[in-house]
């Protein structure tokens, strides 16, 4: 068994089509873990569809969809696969940490604060990133991340979920890190 309490070498990189089946993999997981947390007093919990998988447009997005906006990474450790990272807006002057996951078994390291650091040094500028405040663990990390990236300089906001009313508003953090866009 592998100990990542040392902070392993974790290669980030940008995933490609030949990825996508262990992204779509870390994406069950990652939809796993966020359907224990039930959205604002609703009923009922974030079940899986009859076929035993969880929506997926944001994964079909990031590899290329409809809307080429979007940068897929996948996280690998040797050769195991870690965790993802998907961005939106890679064209726009703010780009937004869509979607971020690391295996439960790789957390507590330093894996997710180097791998978060590795993806949005790779578009200077101006970064969002939502998560929600049902998510202890997501709320925790995203603070330490906005004040290792961008000490005092970060903020926080709550933003209305689009199309979802009856929801509780997303967090949002944001900050700026590396050099800025235009400068």
């Amino acid at each position: 068994m592998t100990s990542f309490m040392a902070a392993p070498h974790v290669l980030v990189r940008p995933a490609t089509p030949a990825d996508r089946p262990a992204v779509e993999r870390l994406w069950l997981m990652f939809r796993h873990d966020l359907s224990e947390f039930t959205p604002g007093g609703q009923v009922r919990p974030q079940l899986p569809n009859p076929d035993g998988t969880f929506r997926s447009e944001r994964v079909t997005a990031a590899f290329g969809g409809t809307d080429g906006d979007w940068a897929p990474y996948l996280f690998v450790s040797g050769e195991h696969p870690v965790g993802f990272a998907f961005v939106r807006g890679i064209g726009s002057p703010t780009r937004i940490l869509n979607s971020f996951f690391v295996v439960r078994g790789a957390r507590r390291g330093g894996v997710g604060m180097q791998a978060v650091r590795d993806v949005v040094a790779r578009y200077p500028g101006s970064w969002e990133v939502a998560f929600q405040d049902a998510n202890p663990g997501a709320v925790a990390f995203w603070r330490r991340v906005g004040e290792e990236l961008a000490p005092g300089e970060w903020g926080e906001e709550r933003r209305p979920v689009p199309g979802r009313v009856g929801l509780p508003p997303d967090v949002w953090i944001s900050f700026r890190y590396g050099k800025a866009v235009g400068a």
